[in-house]
């Protein structure tokens, strides 16, 4: 079953990655590449494969939820026209964008091309599943958020365009603390009366909804379901119609520099210059240029600047590319020159963001095309260069640049001269045609090939022809010069080239049957050979050597034009990549994803969907660059350093803290909605577990199984890494009392039969609250804690507020474990429905959380102590001290509240010490006996045993018993110094551990993992509780101190 779940989730991802739906078709293909998603993807886009036949039911619609501000949300929702049904790649635009003149026509049709077939397939989906098309995991740990780990985002049907989108924006701290802190005086709101303006402040609430669950949900991922309402019903209105995907990212940010106006105070309704928004996302650029012999001049403001990708390597090319079109040379301005124009930034915004337009229409197939080409851009962007206060600097260097690319052309078409040499259509380096000539006329005539086999060589096979800038990198294979060369040994050159030289080992042996087949002269006198072979060498070796230069000269112009703008001057601006927006698949086709660069982690972090997972820039490099496969990035963010990366108060703690300080900066509304969410989550889980529970049978813990975790009873230093559930502890604690409860609700059968089950609970309350109210009043005695006996006695004696008892003693008749009979489970069934009716207004579940946890802990104490006590009687020492530490540390925590809030301190204190005097006789023992093994022995329960509990006693609120133990400990010591009977090696390891168990100011405390404990019900404890305590007092009469 779990297979098939997996299984669908993979398919799903790649419907939505590749937009092919047919099941079969792309099951074959997850087969192929052995379960390998992204194996399968490329396998599927990069090869051309068949349309399938598109299933009418093979993708289903998003499940809706309510909107947070009141607004009520259609439920039909799989009627209404979805805008897209693929995340198309022209969602690109992050920012309003810059009208660009290098954008045609076609491009912008390809962006507004309706998707009809697309739109059809959304209206025939059918509902998801739980579990099914998120990811979702079926375990309930997976639910919850590790931590302060960043938090998901659920893609609700075709929206993890809008995830990548909202995840950069929200790691922005500057963004995020705009978004949250946004408010309206009630003036503004009472005097905005437009559809808009109510749409725009209605759409802020719900990101800032949004923004304060990624701060401080529980939950490991968010649901944006409200907000991506409000922003899809803008495309539903008659007045304007469906559009596509690209749009939504414009009006995301269209509506919140909106909304953000409505704060700023201006006399002019068209003054942006105070709008939030727009200081950190807009900025300047001036245009100069000249058409049609007129010079021109104008000032223009840019969101997101567009970018082509088409014809260039990286993303400085691409910016040149966009910052100069034409000829803008003065002195030729007013004649020949019809066009030309410049681009100078004269203000640069905060946040930087590039779009790369990485699509374009493809005329003959009538739809648009992705550009998957290879596009490079740096983690840290110098933007002198494109700046206007930099002008006349750069036009002299965008001079010089044209000047040695005019050159590198020039040396280029010489060099292909030599290397492609030839007036027909088969060309060939000269230096081999030269080499062919020389093998030629040395070859011997058919009849004398017999007689010169054993001095004659190999000659040289035929090459295919070389490509230019192949032969520019690779080495040069020139052979030296020399003046002074014997007539054989310019025989030999001229019978081998440079490539055959280097690859002769690998060339089979020439037989003399095909010597005796080659072409060769019929006649050639030894004086004509020997004059042919030597201008042939001659000029050979001019022109390698010409070659050579021409690639050395090649070599440095490449040189010059790499270090053009290194310049120190022109690295004074640099912006750091702050987000990498990534699509995957087809221009009309695919997925999204973010890299986000986390500046506290120091690390790149990727969020995809609910996903957020550590990441690397080599992993960035595979998938946003392009040329390796269909992923590429579209959007780049840079941000400068007026950008705070991590919180005002960086040096002041952990992440931890700096997210908890931002959640109590919170407005109370905001905080308040938080709290609600992490209830529902909490009842959501409790549904989880109930459901569960009906398809898996329930197993008690055996008692007389080995030690046992319990998650309610773990070891007390363990740190939970998301927040702990109070539904966990309290339903444990109803677990634990099930019994008793059974017991109350077994005496009011009379009112069940009589009056109806509501007042059979009513009946069942009543009689248990005063029969734990008695016991919480009853002296105790030194072998019974009736606090171990119910939580609620706990609670009673320590005047817990009268809310949590009420609530606590409601569970234990809403417990699911109370299934015995009919009457049982429908005291359940009622009092469950009641405690659905307490919402966090009627109970402080902080507070009651706080209550539950402190009761676990004294349980926890009191098992720690007593399974102490047992070992100690035992005369386990060793294991016995574990314990009562343990015992100890966490029971100085709940005495911090109050003295009825733990066990006796002065009872673990004494058996700690008890404890500590027996090892520290056994260690010492062990120790001068100098056997090897018993001295390692002695030696290990010093240093993991008996020092870390010295120095965890050995604080300034030391008792004096517990003092006197430890000199006594410490002279025991220090007594063998000196011993005649020790040998040297004993007496140097003495040495060696006196100064840890003397001074203990700089030691490191490390104790041992906290022990295991197994669960026990209340008659369990109460019982060991009693016959210790009996143990205790009837073998001595020592008075606890």
């Amino acid at each position: 079953m779990r297979f098939r779940e997996d299984c669908q989730v993979l398919l799903n991802q790649m419907k939505e990655i590749t937009g092919i739906q047919d099941s079969a078709f792309l099951l074959a293909a997850l087969k192929a590449a052995d379960g390998d998603l992204m194996e399968a993807v490329t396998f599927l886009t990069e090869d051309p494969a068949p349309e399938p036949v598109q299933s009418p039911a093979a993708a289903e619609p998003p499940a809706w939820e309510g909107s947070v501000v009141g607004k009520q949300l259609p439920q039909d929702v799989g009627a209404a026209p979805a805008p897209h049904n693929q995340d198309s790649l022209r969602t690109a635009n992050t920012v309003r964008p810059l009208e660009s003149p290098k954008a045609s026509a076609a491009e912008r049709d390809a962006a507004e091309r309706p998707q009809d077939a697309h739109s059809a397939e959304n209206k025939n989906r059918s509902k998801r599943k739980r579990c099914e098309v998120w990811g979702e995991s079926p375990k309930q740990s997976d639910w919850r958020r590790a931590g302060d780990w960043p938090v998901g985002m659920k893609n609700i049907g075709n929206t993890c365009w809008f995830s990548a989108v909202i995840q950069s924006l929200f790691q922005l701290p500057d963004f995020r603390r705009l978004v949250l802190g946004y408010s309206l005086p009630q003036n503004v709101l009472e005097s905005c009366r437009s559809h808009t303006g109510k749409r725009n402040i209605a759409f802020m609430q719900e990101l800032q909804c949004l923004f304060a669950l990624m701060l401080g949900t529980w939950r490991k991922f968010v649901d944006p379901s409200a907000a991506l309402e409000l922003l899809r019903d803008v495309f539903r209105s008659a007045e304007q119609p469906q559009q596509d995907v690209s749009e939504f990212t414009h009006k995301l940010l269209d509506w919140l520099e909106d909304a953000f106006q409505l704060t700023v105070n201006v006399t002019s309704l068209g003054d942006k210059s105070e709008n939030p928004m727009v200081q950190l996302f807009y900025g300047t650029f001036l245009t100069e240029g000249v058409h049609e012999g007129n010079t021109f001049s104008k000032i223009e403001t840019f969101g997101q600047y567009p970018l082509q990708v088409n014809g260039y390597r990286n993303l400085n090319e691409c910016l040149e590319g966009a910052m100069v079109e034409g000829e803008m040379d003065e002195a030729t301005a007013s004649q020949s020159v019809k066009y030309g124009q410049e681009r100078w930034f004269t203000k640069l915004p905060p946040v930087l963001t590039f779009e790369l337009s990485r699509f374009e229409f493809n005329q003959s197939l009538g739809q648009p095309e992705k550009i998957h080409t290879k596009l490079e851009f740096p983690q840290t962007m110098y933007m002198d260069r494109y700046l206007y206060c930099n002008k006349d600097l750069i036009q002299m260097k965008r001079e010089e640049m044209k000047r040695l690319k005019e050159k590198m052309v020039t040396l280029q078409q010489k060099l292909e001269r030599y290397m492609e040499y030839g007036s027909g259509p088969a060309r060939f380096p000269l230096p081999d045609m030269l080499q062919y000539v020389l093998e030629f006329i040395a070859t011997k005539p058919a009849g004398a090939v017999s007689s010169a086999q054993s001095s004659q060589t190999t000659p040289l096979h035929s090459q295919a022809k070389p490509n230019v800038l192949d032969v520019l990198s690779q080495p040069n294979g020139i052979q030296e010069r020399t003046d002074a060369r014997t007539e054989d040994e310019a025989f030999f050159v001229a019978n081998s080239s440079p490539q055959q030289s280097s690859s002769m080992d690998l060339q089979p042996p020439v037989s003399p049957a095909e010597l005796s087949e080659r072409p060769a002269p019929h006649v050639v006198s030894r004086e004509e050979l020997n004059l042919v072979q030597t201008c042939l060498q001659r000029w050979r070796n001019e022109i390698e050597q010409d070659v050579q230069d021409l690639k050395e000269s090649i070599a440095r112009i490449n040189l010059s034009i790499e270090q053009m703008y290194c310049d120190p001057l022109l690295q004074q601006v640099p912006y750091r990549l702050h987000a990498v927006l990534v699509h995957e698949g087809q221009a009309n086709a695919g997925h999204y994803w973010a890299f986000i660069y986390d500046q506290r982690r120091k690390r790149w972090l990727k969020y995809n969907d609910i996903s957020v997972t550590e990441s690397s820039w080599e992993e960035l490099e595979r998938e946003s660059f392009g040329g390796l496969r269909n992923a590429s990035a579209y959007c780049l963010m840079y941000i400068s350093d007026q950008v705070s990366p991590v919180g005002a108060d960086e040096d002041e703690g952990p992440e931890a803290r700096q997210l908890q300080k931002e959640v109590e900066a919170l407005s109370p509304e905001l905080r308040h909605y938080i709290q609600e969410d992490n209830w529902r989550l909490e009842q959501e889980a409790e549904e989880w577990d109930e459901e569960q529970s009906c398809k898996i049978p329930q197993m008690e813990p055996s008692p007389t199984s080995e030690l046992q975790d319990l998650s309610s009873e773990s070891g007390p230093e363990q740190s939970p890494v998301c927040e702990p559930s109070v539904h966990s502890l309290s339903s444990e604690h109803a677990r634990i009392a099930k019994e008793q409860t059974a017991k109350a609700i077994a005496n009011t059968a009379d009112a069940y039969e009589k009056n109806g089950v509501e007042a059979a609970l009513c009946e069942a309350f009543h009689e248990e609250y005063s029969r734990l109210y008695l016991l919480s009043k009853e002296t105790p005695t030194p072998q019974n804690d009736a606090r171990l006996q119910h939580v609620l006695i706990y609670f009673l004696q320590n005047n817990a507020p009268q809310q949590v008892v009420e609530r606590t003693l409601l569970e234990q008749f809403a417990d699911k474990n109370l299934s015995y009979d009919e009457r049982s489970i429908s005291i359940m069934k009622v009092a469950r429905a009641k405690l659905s009716e307490i919402g966090p207004d009627d109970v402080d579940m902080e507070e009651y959380k706080r209550w539950h946890e402190d009761y676990s802990l004294f349980r926890k104490v009191s098992i720690y102590l007593l399974t102490g006590l047992e070992l100690y009687q035992n005369r386990k020492y060793q294991e016995s001290l574990t314990y009562l530490v343990y015992a100890y540390q966490s029971n100085t925590k709940l005495l911090l509240k109050g003295t009825n809030r733990g066990v006796s301190e002065s009872l673990i204190a004494l058996y700690r010490r008890k404890c500590l005097l027996k090892l520290n006789e056994v260690a010492a023992s062990l120790f001068v006996s100098c056997e090897e093994a018993h001295v390692s022995e002695g030696v290990s329960i010093l240093n993991e045993l008996i020092i870390p509990c010295m120095h965890l006693m050995n604080n300034f609120e030391i008792s004096k018993e517990d003092l006197d133990a430890i000199e006594v400990m410490r002279n025991r010591w220090c007594s063998y110094l000196g011993r005649e009977d020790m040998d040297a090696k004993l007496q140097m390891k003495l040495g060696e551990l006196l100064p840890r168990l003397l001074d203990g100011s700089t030691e490191v405390i490390v104790l041992k993992e906290p022990p295991k404990i197994r669960p026990n019900s209340p008659y369990d404890l109460c019982s060991r509780f009693a016959a210790v305590m009996e143990s205790i007092h009837g073998a001595s009469a020592v008075a606890v101190q």
